[in-house]
């Protein structure tokens, strides 16, 4: 996150800083997240989060609104930077 904080402020790109570890993520910042990268992109497949799920839960990352649901519930599932 510091270089892509670092390389944001080089090239005077304004930037909102959201620390969804922290406070879980609305349904509305997650849909605007969705449909600037595509839900697919939000999920980090390669944390412990993810290696933690059941099947079951795994199964509901396939439809956006299912997904969307899960990455709320665990929102140290979502990828970073956005």
């Amino acid at each position: 996150m510091k270089k892509t904080f670092d390389f944001l402020e080089s090239e005077g790109i304004e930037y909102e800083f959201v620390d969804y570890k922290k406070q879980a993520p609305s349904a509305a910042l997650l849909v605007k997240f969705a449909d600037k990268v595509g839900f697919e992109s939000l999920i980090n497949k390669r944390g412990t989060t993810y290696r933690k799920l059941d099947d079951a839960d795994k199964e509901k990352l396939e439809s956006e609104k299912s997904a969307l649901a899960v990455l709320a519930e665990k929102s140290s599932m979502i990828k970073r930077p956005l």
